[in-house]
């Protein structure tokens, strides 16, 4: 045997080796995801009276509790906290006009539409950055003139970005120009609202007096915590259910604001944090776009 094949042999059962190890990855972070999701006989999954992504308003002072007979309060049981997990699913509109699900490493062209459905675990809150073939950072959600430039997210009840609800065709879909390019897309997940970056009626004010700055450009010291967090990235799931159309349970989740349940279905991607202590999920997606459309290239191809 040659050491050619010998060291095709020894990858070969390296690979064996380690494919039942990702599998229970994938089968351990599927399933840390979905076990928060309520049953479909549980009470307490409908809708909520009226969607909303800002921040809810903090309880009433509640009147203090009896105090025992030693002089010191019941002590209250510590709410055990799941580690932090963010859903994603990429849809792609197909030339029937329906949501497909689309692999986000697929090589995207001129005129393409996509779609994402988020859906976490728990409540929370999300931003969204972007840059352009490595160039700077911007937040791109929340955004000013959507959702009242709040970015506050209710455990598995998924939302839209940009919506489908949307007043305009151009509204309801990202859509790819003639400009190639890579844009890598930033998801944060935080249980408190990042510090340093402004949302809700911050957020407002601070593109109504400086529009030439808008969208909102991070700080050094905000983004050097951000790609801190993405290096100490957890754990992730593989991509599952490519190429489905968009059910009609999702998509009427994510429209009426309604909760999903343990049989609706996953997310196509699934990321969690390492540990229930860490306060902030930080995951890339990697989109990138050729210069010419599909009917230019077969333009090309039919040319003599």
């Amino acid at each position: 045997m040659t050491s050619k094949q010998m060291f095709l042999v020894l990858m070969l059962l390296f690979a064996l080796s380690v494919l039942p190890v990702l599998a229970q990855q994938d089968e351990d972070v599927r399933g840390a995801f979905l076990t928060t999701r309520p049953k479909a006989t549980d009470k307490g999954n409908d809708p909520p009276a009226k969607r909303t992504h800002r921040r809810p308003k903090p309880a009433p002072n509640s009147t203090p509790g009896p105090v025992s007979s030693g002089g010191a309060t019941p002590s209250t049981p510590r709410k055990v906290l799941p580690r932090l997990g963010l859903g994603l699913t990429l849809f792609m509109r197909d030339t029937n006009g329906l949501a497909v699900r689309t692999d986000p490493t697929h090589a995207f062209r001129k005129g393409d539409h996509v779609r994402f459905l988020l859906e976490t675990n728990t409540d929370g809150y999300l931003y969204i950055f972007n840059t352009t073939d490595g160039g700077p950072a911007v937040m791109i959600y929340p955004d000013q003139e959507l959702d009242e430039a709040g970015n506050y997210i209710q455990a598995h009840v998924p939302f839209e970005i940009p919506s489908s609800l949307g007043a305009e065709e151009r509204l309801r879909w990202l859509t790819f120009d003639q400009h190639p390019g890579a844009e890598k897309l930033y998801f944060v997940f935080t249980r408190e609202p990042l510090a340093g970056a402004p949302i809700e009626d911050d957020l407002i004010s601070f593109c109504r007096e400086n529009a030439n700055k808008c969208p909102w450009h991070p700080s050094s010291e905000l983004w050097a915590v951000i790609q801190k967090e993405l290096s100490e990235a957890g754990q992730s799931s593989a991509a599952v259910g490519i190429g489905k159309s968009q059910t009609s349970k999702e998509h009427n989740a994510a429209t009426r604001g309604i909760g999903l349940n343990r049989d609706d279905p996953e997310p196509s991607l699934i990321m969690l944090t390492a540990s229930s202590s860490k306060t902030i999920l930080v995951t890339t997606v990697d989109l990138v776009h050729n210069a010419i459309s599909q009917l230019d290239s077969e333009s090309e191809d039919v040319q003599p």
